[in-house]
């Protein structure tokens, strides 16, 4: 089935989703928001936070924008527009859909990922949603413990934080 993305208010995605659930709940139709898992640094400690992979979209798997679906969605506030836009309303392209179930398969919230680096430090992902992703890394801070990756959407690029722990060098 098709997946769509409707752009929402940033930070008010939870909002948007929780009335989006009640007022279309016997349609059948299911909503997305996948969050990733980070510890961020907030007056000297450090805190676990969750964060929203894509800030300001949520995906929706339907068969169609029928007209119904579009004005009901419209009317809730916090909704901003369609992807690409509402005159053309067009689904996730494969390579945006295979991206969005990669993470999707680690559940609505992912954690952290497990990676090593070499001996020439290059990060290499053990485990978790980095997995498969090494390409597309494009910074990498090892304090704060977070991978730069840079994903496509609707064939624009965004650069998402993602968390790591790093395991030790294995010694040989």
């Amino acid at each position: 089935m098709p997946l769509y993305t409707i752009q929402v208010r940033t930070h008010g995605e939870e909002k948007y989703l929780k009335i989006a659930e009640r007022t279309l709940q016997d349609t059948g139709i299911k909503f997305f928001w996948p969050r990733r898992a980070l510890k961020i640094r907030r007056k000297g400690k450090w805190i676990n936070n969750i964060a929203p992979i894509f800030s300001g979209y949520i995906f929706l798997e339907a068969m169609g924008i029928s007209s119904y679906l579009y004005y009901k969605l419209k009317g809730i506030p916090g909704f901003y527009q369609f992807l690409k836009s509402n005159h053309n309303i067009t689904p996730l392209s494969r390579n945006d859909r295979e991206i969005l179930n990669h993470f999707l398969t680690f559940g609505e919230i992912v954690d952290k990922s497990i990676v090593v680096f070499d001996e020439n430090n290059r990060i290499k992902v053990v485990s978790g949603p980095l997995k498969g992703l090494d390409g597309l890394i494009v910074k990498v801070d090892r304090r704060k413990g977070r991978a730069k990756v840079r994903l496509d959407l609707y064939n624009k690029s965004i650069l998402i934080d993602f968390g790591f722990e790093a395991l030790e060098r294995m010694v040989e």
